[in-house]
């Protein structure tokens, strides 16, 4: 599966997408990443082989012009209520999207998160889509703005992914970002 856009291409990963991949995650640009960080480039190999299996909802983002790797867009369709056996479930999705420093501030990632939702919406049933991003994290609370989404609500301490110098959880404030199908305009 291929989904194309003006400049871009989101398409599966390839084995040889890991110079390209270790190049945004041998230092993640927010905590959230910390736990994908890549320590050397085989490492990086290994992990665009094991993605390169995922077809449907793990995307690389690629400069379609020279075919570079930037960065990476994913969601999965949320399991059901389990009060309803989980038979209406999957059509609930929270993507998670990350694209390499040097190329933010382009808008790459608002072109590849909206190809993405649409696709989210149009193709595979989606009727929420929602988003977590750090308090810190002001692009990606635009990112979310533009696409439409509203703030839903400010989650304190939410969640740790790293450690303070003491060796403590360092737990990060999150908003909550969402969009349903009938609110989306794509």
């Amino acid at each position: 599966m291929t989904i194309e856009t003006e400049r871009l291409l989101l398409r599966p990963f390839r084995r040889e997408d890991a110079e390209d991949l270790f190049e945004y995650l041998r230092e993640p640009a927010v905590n959230c990443f910390a736990s994908m960080r890549l320590g050397t480039l085989e490492d990086a190999a290994r992990e665009a082989e094991e993605r390169s299996g995922e077809t449907e909802y793990y995307f690389a983002i690629v400069l379609k012009d020279s075919g570079k790797v930037i960065g990476e867009i994913d969601a999965y369709p949320e399991s059901g209520d389990p009060h309803d056996g989980g038979e209406k479930g999957g059509d609930t999705f929270s993507p998670c999207w990350m694209l390499n420093r040097d190329y933010q501030g382009k808008g790459y990632a608002y072109e590849a998160a909206h190809a993405f939702f649409d696709y989210l919406f149009r193709e595979k049933g989606a009727r929420r889509i929602y988003a977590y991003t750090e308090d810190y994290n002001l692009p990606s609370q635009r990112l979310c703005e533009k696409l439409g989404m509203r703030k839903e609500g400010l989650f304190r301490e939410f969640v740790s992914f790293v450690k303070n110098p003491d060796g403590t959880p360092f737990y990060e404030n999150t908003f909550q970002y969402a969009i349903l199908k009938k609110e989306w305009r794509g």
